[in-house]
Formats: C-alpha cells, structure tokens, sequence
C-alpha cells in the first residue's frame, strides 16, 4: 500500500466537508467543517488577524485518513495557554519567537480532539508524520517552533512519547452528578452559599427578565445580528475593539451550525437585551460569548452560568464547559479541572530552561488546583 502524504492546505473550502466530518466523530464542535470554514470565510481568521490557515490534510490513494487544524501564528492572542513569557525569553536574546505554528481552535480554549483520524488508524501510527510535516514547514517559513493546544487523550500521550514538553493550565467545570433538577444540584450547597446563589437568581427575575432558549431554526438571521450588536459592544466597554469574529461568521455559523447551537436569550418587556451563546456536543455544554445590550446586576452569572447548569441538566449532558479563567465559578459549583498543551522549539539552548519553568509552572498550577477544591461551595465532605 502507497505510504501517506501529508499537505498544508491553505483554505478549508478546499477540502471536501463530508470527508473532513469523517475524521472527527465524537459530536465535538468546534472541528466541525463548518464551525471551521466560517471563522475562514468570515473573515475572522487570515492573514491580518494573524491566524493564517495551514491546515494538515494526510492522503493515501487519494482518499483523506487524517487531519489536524493548523496556523500559522504571528502573535499569541486568542489561544488561553499562553506564551508570552517564551516570546520574551526570545527576544531578551535577540531571538525571533514569530511566527510558529500552531494546532488549535481559534478563540476557542476548549478540550478536544485536534487530530482526526480515519476508522483502523491509531495516533502512533501517524503523529511522526503530521511532525515530520510541521519541521519541514516550519524550516520553509522560519518559525521558532509548533504548539497542539487544548487536545485530549490519546493525542497528548502520544505527543509526551515524542518528546513534545508538556504545558498545564486550569479551567472551572460543571458536573452532572446525576442531578434530577437544579434543586437537586442546590442540595448540595452549604446553606449560606445556596442563599447567595438564589438571592441572585431572585434578583434578576426581579428587575423583569425573563429567559428563551434558541437552537435550530429558532436562530434566524435577525437574532444573530442582534447577539452580534451585544457582542461588539461588550468587547468594546472590555477591550477597546470590536472583537475577534466578524457577523458573517456569527451569520455562517447560524447556517452550518445550527444543531450545535444554543443561545440563552434574556428578555426584557419582549425585547432582546442579552444573550449567552453555547456550543454542545451530545454530553458537553461549552460557553462561548456572552454579551449584552446594558448591564444589569447578576445578569452574567445567569446567562452564563445557572441557564447552561439547567440546561445541562434538563438534557442529561455530563459537563458544562464555560470557558477560560473565571474563579467567581468556584462559588457556583464549577470545579477546577487540568487541561494541557504540547509543544516544541528548534532554539535548544532554551529546552533545559523551559523545561524548568513548565515543571515549576505546573507545581505552581496544581497546588492551584487544590486551594480552588477547598473554595468550593459544596457542604462538608462532598
């Protein structure tokens, strides 16, 4: 049998959706084609945002067996394990850190599969590959290194046996412990740390909202622009621009994505005024963006938080994945989990160095770890 062959393609749209699809199979979204194909298409990733598509496509006789999303990087926004403190070691030595490349989702710090393989393929036997292509690539444009963020077991045991260094980082899940309802879930609360839960909760029916859950075709054109507007006005007050993702990309997902997608949309007087949007696979709710139209106190927590807990447990899902950061989570019931990053760099004189710090990094993270456990709103001994 012919042996693979591994290319860089530059545009997703060139790659056939039914076969790509084909590779990755678990339900989770955010490697879907068309999640994909609209952050390109959209114009939210490219040249200019310093996301440019590389994407790793491996053949045998013609027929697509493996895939991994790849970018080329030249900066370090929109990844949540970040590298700054590389970047800088970099250039205190008169080193160049950028470009490099990187296997991850855009914007989207999310545990998942970031290499997709054909039935009767392993990672072992195809990972040396995909590495063997992304040193070639990388020798081609000069980068410092390459990066897989955010992938799960077993890519990132196979990365570990080649010798890929190992990075730790923290996020706040929820957990379906098999609750029947949110008063089940509550159950589980100290009694002060429940009060606070519902005096919140209390307070936002009070000042006259009133919640819809949007999936399906229930997401019309109009409701993503409307959630669009909340978007960009969040980031604005946040952050000083606009956002990473354009409306067409919103649009686009709303077309291709629309089974994935959930939007906890607030309401108040019948008029839209904010609004939570999730991605979900067949047991994992994820967080995504949040915005809206003005602030309203304890509004956030509820559409970001206690909607998806219900949400979740209304549908049986077994997680709630809200995003990055976020310790006021702890008090929510959103428990601190490990997720990881691998990566390589060609300067060697930095290796023992690096090394060090990510050991260090991740004592750091897990004593981390466990002073959040402690923070927990749970009564004694759950």
């Amino acid at each position: 049998m012919p042996s693979p062959e591994l290319v860089f393609i530059p545009s997703l749209s060139q790659v056939d959706a039914a076969a790509w699809d084909a590779l990755f199979t678990d339900g989770y979204p955010f490697t879907r084609h068309g999640f994909l194909l609209a952050l390109e298409a959209g114009g939210s990733i490219g040249a200019e945002s310093g996301w440019l598509p590389q994407y790793a496509c491996m053949y045998r006789e013609g027929q697509l067996i493996a895939a991994m999303p790849c970018y080329i990087k030249t900066h370090s926004y929109g990844e949540y394990l970040f590298d700054w403190a590389f970047a800088e070691a970099y250039e205190r030595h008169r080193l160049t850190y950028y470009p490099k490349l990187v296997c991850a989702i855009p914007f989207t710090p999310a545990t998942g599969p970031r290499l997709g393989l054909a039935p009767g393929y392993q990672p072992a036997q195809l990972m040396p590959l995909f590495e063997q292509g992304l040193i070639a690539l990388s020798e081609k444009i000069g980068a410092s290194g390459y990066q897989c963020l955010f992938c799960e077991q077993p890519l990132g045991q196979q990365l570990g046996e080649q010798q890929w260094q190992q990075r730790t980082n923290v996020q706040f899940h929820w957990l379906n412990r098999g609750y029947r309802n949110m008063d089940d879930f509550l159950a589980r609360f100290s009694s002060r740390k429940r009060k606070n839960l519902l005096k919140e909760r209390a307070r936002v029916l009070a000042g006259g909202i009133r919640f819809s859950t949007l999936s399906g075709d229930a997401l019309t054109a109009d409701i993503w622009r409307q959630f669009y507007h909340f978007y960009r006005r969040t980031y604005q007050k946040r952050a000083g621009h606009d956002g990473y993702l354009t409306q067409e990309t919103f649009l686009r997902w709303g077309n291709d994505c629309r089974d994935q997608c959930v939007l906890f949309a607030a309401y108040r007087e019948q008029q839209l005024v904010a609004g939570a949007l999730c991605f979900r696979s067949a047991d994992t709710l994820y967080g995504r963006y949040w915005g809206c139209e003005q602030e309203l106190e304890f509004l956030h927590f509820e559409a970001c938080y206690y909607q998806g807990i219900e949400y979740c447990i209304e549908q049986g899902l077994r997680r709630f994945d809200a995003g990055a950061q976020g310790e006021h989570k702890l008090q929510r019931g959103f428990e601190p989990r490990l997720c990881y990053g691998y990566f390589k760099l060609f300067e060697r004189g930095f290796n023992d160095a690096i090394a060090d710090y990510c050991r260090r990094e991740t004592a750091q993270l897990l004593r981390y770890q466990a002073q959040c456990q402690q923070q927990l709103p749970f009564k004694d001994g759950e």
